[in-house]
């Protein structure tokens, strides 16, 4: 495979710069300049093995792979609110104020661009940096100008558009999503079934913008907008960062799985004080969240395949806004389990975790590996980033691997077929020859 080179500036365009956005902005600014280890980045800390265990060739994936440098990255953002990243960044209450001052010069100068917003889909909060417009074409045009005006004044040579925004609010695919001609006929009708953040992507795939969806909103995921990235040759990826307690299930359920053990029931409950919790306050925007999270477990345990281990699984997420808490947010999970001969066990999990500290890494390897795919000529769904979320994008009718191990794999795999390595299936009998 042709990997075009990394050169230029590769500038990043975030919908939402809460507090998602501005502690990978920041932090991003602080590695550049010595003051912090991109903790949680694969790109940026990962290894991959190339040939045999006995070769002992470990390059590190950045190493490995035509990524473009942390120091060539361009920020730009929409948001409701007028703050700028470093004032956003304090009121998110997320990282240290003395590590911020530090970066004061270059968040300041990340100014919001105003925001399309509706209110029907994100209920809880509002904010005055709104894009005014007659019909939805018009604010998609209104995104494509802030776009090129973007790349234009910041000398960027490729962009990429990774949703931090809010989490709107459930709904389902309805005719305005069946094809392009009808998505771009409702636009011009301000259909209300397009969301926001459909406007968003459309208006990058229209440019030629990888688009990567950070939340579990019904965006990209429909045949408009796949037909779209396919026909411009866009990557996609999506949805919903796997970061906190989901990230958990990832890693526990496959275990339970592979030893056989039984589940009867696994509840989670979780307190969250910043902007996510109070917009998940809404029972709309919860229901998209809780769609995605109850969704693991049952693609991953598979209970029509197993069923005297897992059909009666009772399984229950529940999200409550606490402000106290902050960006600090605490899952608590109860898993009652079954071994031998039936005899039950029971775990229980208190992850004290921050939320944006375990989003952010991830969205630096999701903008870096998107460029990637893009130089690349990859185009569509990029199922090989499934590591990264908790409702993979795949191919319609395909199920989604959730398996963290299986995901990692497919990801490192990728990355070798692209190189024209061998790829590791890890049989090993080679080593006994």
């Amino acid at each position: 495979m042709k990997i075009a080179p990394a050169t230029g500036k590769l500038g990043i365009l975030i919908p939402g710069m809460g507090a998602v956005a501005t502690t990978f902005i920041a932090g991003v600014e602080a590695v550049k300049r010595g003051l912090g280890v991109p903790v949680g980045s694969l790109t940026q800390l990962g290894t991959i093995r190339l040939g045999k265990r006995t070769d002992n060739h470990v390059p590190k994936i950045k190493e490995f792979v035509p990524l473009t440098p942390i120091e060539c990255l361009e920020f730009g953002a929409w948001d409701i609110f007028e703050d700028n990243a470093y004032e956003s960044a304090q009121n998110a209450r997320v990282l240290e104020p003395a590590l911020l001052d530090q970066l004061k010069e270059p968040l300041s100068a990340i100014q919001p661009m105003k925001a399309v917003f509706d209110k029907n889909y994100i209920k809880r909060i509002d904010g005055p940096n709104v894009k005014s417009g007659a019909n939805g074409m018009e604010k998609a045009e209104a995104l494509m100008e802030d776009i090129r005006h973007f790349k234009r004044t910041r000398n960027c040579s490729r962009l990429v558009m990774i949703w931090c925004g809010s989490t709107e609010v459930f709904h389902k695919a309805a005719a305005v999503h069946q094809s392009l001609e009808a998505f771009e006929e409702g636009l011009r009708k301000n259909d209300p079934d397009i969301a926001p953040s459909q406007i968003y992507a459309y208006a990058a795939l229209k440019l030629g913008v990888p688009y990567a969806n950070g939340a579990p909103n019904l965006t990209t995921d429909t045949p408009a907008l796949l037909n779209l990235a396919r026909e411009n040759n866009v990557p996609i990826c999506g949805k919903d960062y796997k970061t906190g307690q989901t990230f958990m299930k990832t890693l526990l359920a496959p275990g339970f799985k592979a030893r056989m053990l039984g589940m009867t029931g696994w509840f989670s409950t979780n307190i969250l004080g910043n902007r996510d919790g109070e917009v998940l306050e809404d029972p709309g925007s919860f229901k998209s969240k809780e769609e995605t999270k109850l969704s693991v477990l049952d693609q991953i345990l598979q209970p029509q395949l197993y069923p005297e281990l897992y059909k009666d699984l009772y399984h229950a997420v529940r999200i409550n806004y606490y402000p106290p808490r902050g960006d600090s947010k605490e899952g608590w999970d109860n898993i009652d389990i079954f071994g031998w001969l039936g005899y039950p066990m029971q775990i229980k999990i208190d992850f004290l975790c921050r939320d944006s500290i375990l989003a952010a890494p991830l969205v630096l390897d999701l903008v870096l590996f998107l460029d990637l795919a893009q130089r690349s000529g990859m185009k569509g769904i990029q199922e090989w980033l499934s590591f990264y979320f908790k409702a993979p994008m795949t191919a319609p009718g395909l199920y989604p691997e959730h398996d963290i191990f299986i995901q990692l794999m497919k990801l490192k795999n990728t990355l070798r077929w692209m190189q024209g390595e061998d790829l590791i299936t890890h049989l090993g009998l080679e080593y006994y020859d």
